[in-house]
């Protein structure tokens, strides 16, 4: 089938408080995950990650970024993808021991847990949210959390071939009506809705929502459904590391940390897990990385 485009759209069901949204990741999955040397089973669960912090991104009023986390104390460490608010994706998994690609990502947890961080990047206090695992699929897993943290009715549909993925998620808004207002017959209204839209996205298949484009899928599913949608967004791989970050981070290690490394091993070097990227710092470098730390504790009020 023909190659569809990396987006992301938004999509709302007319007089009533459900919403959707659907994504299509292949550039943005391949340029995230191919520099990366991946078990078939964890390529897999990292593309469905991916797609799901895109869906959840197009439902936050947020500028900066979702981390999603899923740790276990098994052979799988972390698993992490980070996704801004303009759609700008990167992720990376770790691991202990032999993995093999017929291993799937519950194969290799034990004690898990997930962690859904929201980070605004304008000097506000970033949110962590932090829960067991429950559920024997990422949707579930996130489901789960959305409901029993956020309070927001949500279903999600993912799939990753190692190629691509693609993900749509459904949302049953809070009641916005003064609850004084709000009849029961309106209430009813909203939960049969709800019920009956999301036994219709429940027959979509793992084909169809790979390889179908957005429009198609929405007519094949909710043909009887007004359905207003929104205008595409288009999703990219993206890593934020730079030379000036990992400088940042080698100076919170401290003088001696860095004077230690230099003298054993004649240089600093650090590869970024999620591009690959690399960086090196000579023993000149890491002079200017200490006098820049002893600088900046003797004027503290400048940023």
């Amino acid at each position: 089938m023909n190659k569809l485009p990396d987006t992301l759209q938004r999509f709302v069901f007319e007089n009533t408080p459900i919403r959707g949204n659907l994504v299509n990741l292949t550039s943005t999955l391949q340029l995230a995950l191919n520099k990366q040397h991946l078990p078939v089973g964890l390529k897999r669960a990292l593309g469905e990650l991916m797609a799901a912090s895109a869906l959840l991104t197009a439902t936050l009023k947020m500028s900066g970024s979702l981390v999603l986390q899923i740790q276990s104390k098994g052979a799988l460490k972390l698993l992490v993808v980070e996704c801004n608010s303009d759609f700008g994706i990167r992720a990376t998994a770790k691991w202990k021991g032999e993995v093999s690609d017929e291993q799937s990502l519950f194969d290799l947890m034990s004690q898990g847990q997930f962690m859904i961080t929201l980070d605004p990047k304008d000097g506000r206090q970033a949110y962590q949210g932090i829960v067991a695992l429950e559920g024997d699929s990422i949707s579930t897993i996130l489901e789960n959390y959305m409901l029993r943290s956020e309070q927001i009715d949500t279903k999600i549909w993912l799939h990753c071939d190692g190629n691509a993925a693609a993900g749509m998620l459904l949302q049953k808004l809070p009641d916005t009506m003064n609850q004084v207002t709000k009849t029961e017959d309106l209430s009813a209204q909203d939960l049969d809705a709800w019920n009956r839209i999301g036994h219709l996205a429940d027959t979509i298949t793992d084909d169809e929502l790979l390889n179908l484009p957005t429009e198609t899928i929405l007519t094949r599913l909710f043909h009887e459904e007004d359905v207003r949608l929104f205008e595409a967004s288009n999703t990219k791989f993206h890593c934020s590391c730079s030379r000036e970050s990992v400088s940042g981070m080698l100076r919170m290690l401290g003088n001696d940390e860095i004077t230690s490394i230099i003298e054993e091993q004649g240089k600093i070097e650090v590869n970024c897990d999620f591009c690959n990227a690399h960086y090196s710092f000579d023993k000149v470098d890491a002079t200017q990385l200490m006098v820049s730390e002893v600088t900046t504790k003797a004027h503290p009020e400048v940023h």
